[in-house]
């Protein structure tokens, strides 16, 4: 269930940065902001839940992955980030470590 958690966790971390785009337009600042708290409380709240299990080093740096890489994802698809070759093959390597990390604990 913990690694459940970890993975939940790592999802709702991609929604703060979205929050702080959206709140970068002075119309929907507050919403912005409003939606960057809740992600970030929801988000630690989850990862807290992962740590009772799986140890702090693991689960910070998969949580941290998949936000990373979720967090890059939307921005090619959704607010026109460069996909070059170095940015792709660098979140790819993010998540070869995630992936290497769930397989090791």
């Amino acid at each position: 269930m913990a690694w459940i958690y970890l993975v939940i966790a790592g999802l709702l971390e991609i929604g703060w940065p979205i929050g702080l785009k959206i709140s970068q337009n002075s119309g929907t600042r507050w919403q912005g902001i409003a939606i960057a708290v809740a992600f970030l409380v929801a988000s630690g709240f989850m990862l807290w839940l992962a740590q009772r299990q799986i140890s702090m080093g693991t689960s910070y740096a998969v949580w941290t992955g998949i936000g990373a890489a979720g967090t890059f994802l939307v921005g090619i698809l959704f607010y026109n980030d460069a996909a070059t070759f170095g940015r792709i093959a660098g979140v790819l390597m993010i998540i070869s470590g995630v992936i290497t990390l769930k397989i090791s604990s």
